[in-house]
């Protein structure tokens, strides 16, 4: 689903839009798109950082990881 909206841009970055696509929506799209995509895998790497850095998370790891060697497949 899309929906028309308005925006205003300074003429720079029209002229860069218009420079760079011949379909000023798709490309505005685009870019939005690439950093929302951004921004997610941003938040993904500070989440495993944090998960790196937390002793809970490994004292529980560990206790889920001794179950492998307890015979039942």
């Amino acid at each position: 689903m899309t929906k028309k909206i308005s925006i205003s841009v300074s003429d720079e970055l029209l002229d860069y839009v218009d420079c760079e696509s011949d379909n000023r929506s798709a490309f505005i799209n685009q870019c939005i798109d690439e950093m929302r995509q951004h921004r997610k895998q941003e938040a993904l790497k500070a989440a495993y950082l944090a998960q790196e850095q937390d002793p809970q998370f490994w004292s529980e790891f560990e206790l889920w990881d001794s179950t492998i060697g307890d015979g039942i497949s």
